[in-house]
């Protein structure tokens, strides 16, 4: 079948949806070439079908395969930063990583190498999980392309800082353990952002107190707001190289069904997309995207959500690609909200202002 994409600022972008029906095909992420189809890829998309270092319900293998079925109805315009993403940069889908599922230690080291090799031409990733496993090597490669620590937000409703499971020490609950004992984060930036949920114990906290994760729960984000989430981030993480990881169990099961470990009492959908929204300008150099769980979905709710979180951090990757600094500037819809007329969306503008 042929494919009639949309071309700009000799950028391929997706399959021309008003041309082809959004179903047919095949399913990249977004509809966007492969790798193999462009020179060079600013952003790429690839995933990662691994879930051997879960601790309770498997499935996330599946997980990136069904994020990328789910961002079918992804469109190239996002008026919530009056961006072209697709157009600003060059985006593609490198399809999956082949990884050993029966042995922990060659995975992380082919996912670290395959990072490493798809970054070595100044491009950034995007990554679809897989379980949070997956995060350790992807933090090492993109530490080696910053040069040292690396900033990081974690959004899940677990801290996975725990130490060991059954005395194994690469599981899904333990890689920012890990990153800290390796030194390739920087520990006076790095936070959590919506955990929640029973602990093992006290310790669990004063362990990460320790190795210097902030943490704001997800009774934070509703009591103080997605504003004052922002904020606080951004003055702890500042303009550091930062690397961006979320869980979708971040998100509470009535908007993210379809993960490996549900905690009731999550984020929505909507905060977590406006507090990714808030980072505009922050110097984003790598994110993921894990654990979800297809076999516990129901009508793509889940993968609906994790494919438009990845759209917005590509989107936030595009930004930082125009010229100029827009560091906590208002994204379109909240500069709507507070009344700013900078960068509105067109259309957006207030009640008598038409």
């Amino acid at each position: 079948m042929e494919e009639l994409r949309i071309e700009a600022n000799g950028n391929l972008g997706p399959i021309d949806s008003s041309r082809i029906p959004r179903y047919a095909g095949a399913a990249t992420y977004a509809r966007l070439p492969r790798l193999d189809q462009v020179a060079k890829a600013d952003v790429t998309v690839v995933g990662v079908p691994f879930d051997s270092g879960v601790s309770y319900r498997p499935g996330a293998r599946f997980g990136a395969n069904h994020v990328r079925e789910a961002s079918r109805l992804l469109r190239p315009y996002n008026p919530a930063w009056d961006v072209s993403p697709f157009e600003n940069i060059q985006v593609a889908d490198a399809g999956d990583m082949a990884v050993n599922p029966f042995n922990i230690n060659e995975a992380i080291e082919t996912i670290q190498q395959n990072a490493l090799d798809l970054t070595a031409g100044g491009g950034k990733l995007v990554t679809l999980g897989g379980d949070h496993t997956i995060a350790l090597p992807l933090l090492r490669a993109a530490a080696e392309r910053a040069g040292g620590p690396i900033a990081m937000l974690h959004f899940d409703a677990h801290l996975d800082t725990w130490d060991t499971y059954f005395g194994a020490e690469y599981t899904h609950g333990t890689p920012f353990r890990r990153a800290v004992e390796e030194g390739i984060l920087d520990t006076e930036a790095i936070s959590h952002i919506g955990t929640r949920g029973p602990l093992y114990g006290k310790k669990d906290l004063d362990d990460d107190h320790r190795f210097g994760f902030g943490i704001v729960t997800s009774a934070d984000v509703y009591y103080q707001g997605v504003l004052e989430t922002v904020a606080k981030v951004r003055d702890r993480i500042g303009n550091r190289p930062l690397y961006i990881s979320v869980d979708i169990d971040v998100l509470d099961p009535a908007h993210a069904p379809g993960t490996g470990t549900p905690e009731a009492g999550g984020i929505t959908s909507r905060e977590l997309l406006e507090i990714i929204r808030g980072f505009r300008g922050m110097n984003l150099v790598g994110a993921d995207i894990v654990e979800v769980a297809p076999a516990y979905d129901h009508a793509e709710i889940t993968g609906v959500a994790a494919s438009h979180v990845a759209y917005e951090l590509v989107t936030l990757m595009a930004d930082n690609a125009v010229p100029g600094d827009r560091f906590g500037e208002a994204n379109g819809y909240a500069a709507q909200a507070l009344g700013q007329e900078s960068r509105r969306p067109a259309g957006f503008a207030p009640a008598g202002k038409e």
